[in-house]
């Protein structure tokens, strides 16, 4: 849509851009605020007024009159939207039992990822034939009638715990003192760091190695919800036949192979099938960290959850920074993608390992 915005507002795109900009700080940003308030509030009851605030502030970008107003807007579409997934992981982990919880947010994460494939396409379609305003009026209508039966829903809804009344500081004090805390964040900052910096530069290797059309590029990335929706639907499955060491260890072995194929034998027609093996293999390894997150603060699970998502969002963002750094410098001229997928696979599967390890020492 950005350059649609620039022309709509005559200005540039990276001014235009500063509406992508302005939402993801404000997502990123607030979801330390939402969880300590879902814990006293209420999970469900927090979602739904968030869904409510997110539908008007998204209207409200139909209706934006310049790109400053539309980054205002999507900052506040941000700041409330933010609260609905880490929550809703923070929900599930109340009220399902914990040797069930890994195949219920699996399927949780199944509908996210279909949501993230379906969302620019639709996107697209509307700017294309119905304008680009529609592209925020239709899911304002949507956050709003959901809001709508959540709060229903939500009426009677039992708060899990009853946390301390004490500051938002201060609860993330407290818990980042908890040893599972203190694993489960660090084990999802190195995953994200690692697989982030990459991942986000998969158009441009596309793009340099095989001169691929950003609608090619756009197919292939698409690759990865299949791998993950394709993970959602065997989740059930592989935990009854290896466990959740057995699938960590399987991920780590799948991004492993995947990534050296990448590196060391470029093919075009390659890249489709092992973007959804990158796909299936990450959430292999992502959804059983998420499973345990939901499980280390069962008194301000909101709380808990919203560190461990910011903990992931803040190593994406540097590793994302470090990799750019490297694709621009002179190393990177006369060596290629290959160095950079080799270390990225090998890393992956090291990290794969010393968690799988690390959950069986705390079964025994």
């Amino acid at each position: 849509m950005l350059p649609k915005l620039a022309i709509e507002f005559d200005v540039s795109a990276a001014v235009a851009g500063s509406v992508i900009t302005w939402f993801a700080l404000a997502y990123r940003g607030f979801q330390l605020v939402h969880g300590p308030i879902g814990d006293r509030l209420g999970k469900l009851r927090t979602i739904a007024g968030a869904l409510l605030l997110a539908g008007v502030a998204s209207c409200a970008c139909a209706a934006a009159t310049s790109v400053e107003s539309l980054a205002l807007y999507r900052f506040a579409v941000g700041m409330t939207a933010g609260a609905v997934i880490p929550l809703s992981f923070a929900y599930i982990g109340d009220n399902i039992p914990f040797e069930s919880r890994q195949a219920m947010l699996g399927r949780f994460i199944g509908g996210i990822l279909l949501g993230q494939t379906s969302g620019p396409l639709l996107g697209g379609l509307f700017s294309d034939w119905i304008g680009w305003r529609y592209t925020f009026l239709v899911p304002g209508v949507a956050f709003v009638v959901i809001g709508l039966l959540l709060a229903h829903a939500s009426r009677g809804e039992r708060v899990a715990s009853d946390p301390a009344r004490s500051s938002v500081l201060r609860v993330y004090l407290t818990l980042f003192r908890q040893p599972l805390v203190q694993a489960m964040c660090i084990f999802v900052a190195f995953e994200s760091f690692i697989f982030s910096g990459l991942f986000a530069y998969f158009g441009v290797y596309m793009h340099d190695a095989f001169a691929f059309s950003f609608t090619v590029i756009g197919l292939c990335l698409a690759g990865f919800g299949v791998g993950g929706v394709a993970y959602s639907m065997s989740v059930k499955f592989l935990m009854g036949r290896i466990g959740q060491a057995g699938i960590v260890r399987t991920g780590g072995a799948l991004l492993l192979f995947a990534h050296l194929l990448l590196g060391l034998v470029p093919h075009p027609w390659l890249v489709f099938p092992l973007i959804v093996i990158i796909g299936f293999g990450f959430l292999m390894l992502h959804n059983t960290m998420q499973t345990f997150a939901t499980e280390m603060a069962p008194g301000a699970r909101g709380a808990g959850v919203a560190l461990f998502a910011f903990a992931l969002f803040f190593a994406q963002a540097l590793g994302v920074s470090i990799v750019g750094e490297f694709i621009d410098s002179e190393m990177m001229q006369s060596t290629g993608f290959a160095p950079l997928f080799c270390a990225v696979g090998i890393a992956l599967a090291l990290l794969a390992w010393i968690f799988a390890g690390w959950i069986k020492r705390r079964a025994n």
